[in-house]
């Protein structure tokens, strides 16, 4: 290659240079509007979900009929507003010409991140099921029993899957983890009404 054609490259380089910048800012700039379009969305659509769930009661029809508290509103409109989230970003991101590398990074983080949540989220659950099977199998304990456990001493009001309702004789209603119960010394107190 001759000096004088490497000089007309360069020079054509330099000349396209704006073009290029103008249109990689334009697609950045798309890309922002379409993530703050997407934070905004996703926002307002989890109130909203929250809201009806609420209206409709979700958390005190899973307590009734599982006999579980869980805040099933709170979790179904926390991932509806991140997965609106996710939406937009990858939007945004093919917007920019990198959706496929980005999203399987993303996919991957977001998938660890969900993996680790159920892990956290039942390690405390597990326990407290079995327990609860092991004690309506063994029938150890059932409703109406006066025991003591540790310095608390009470009747049975209530056996779930994952706690044990105990009232006192103060009247103060104690909830204590099945899982608690299956490791701790119970005594069952013979009198029918608590000292």
């Amino acid at each position: 290659m001759d000096p004088i054609s490497n000089v007309s490259i360069v020079g054509e380089s330099i000349n396209n240079l704006p073009n290029l910048l103008s249109g990689i800012f334009t697609k950045l700039v798309v890309a922002v509007i379409i993530v703050l379009i997407g934070l905004v969305a996703g926002k307002l659509l989890g109130k909203l979900i929250h809201k009806l769930l609420h209206e409709i009661e979700l958390n005190k029809l899973i307590k009734k009929s599982a006999g579980i508290k869980i805040s099933a509103e709170e979790i179904i409109s926390f991932f509806v507003t991140y997965f609106i989230y996710f939406i937009f970003i990858v939007m945004a991101l093919n917007q920019l010409g990198l959706t496929t590398v980005v999203l399987h990074m993303i996919s991957g983080a977001i998938l660890i991140i969900i993996i680790i949540s159920i892990m956290l989220s039942i390690k405390d659950f597990m326990p407290n099921m079995f327990a609860g099977f092991f004690i309506h199998q063994k029938r150890f304990i059932k409703e109406g029993d006066i025991i003591k456990v540790d310095n608390i001493k009470g009747k049975i009001m209530h056996i779930n899957l994952v706690e044990t309702t105990i009232e006192t004789k103060q009247g103060d209603i104690i909830y204590i983890p099945n899982s608690l119960l299956t490791k701790k010394t119970i005594v069952k107190v013979k009198k029918k009404k608590i000292s």
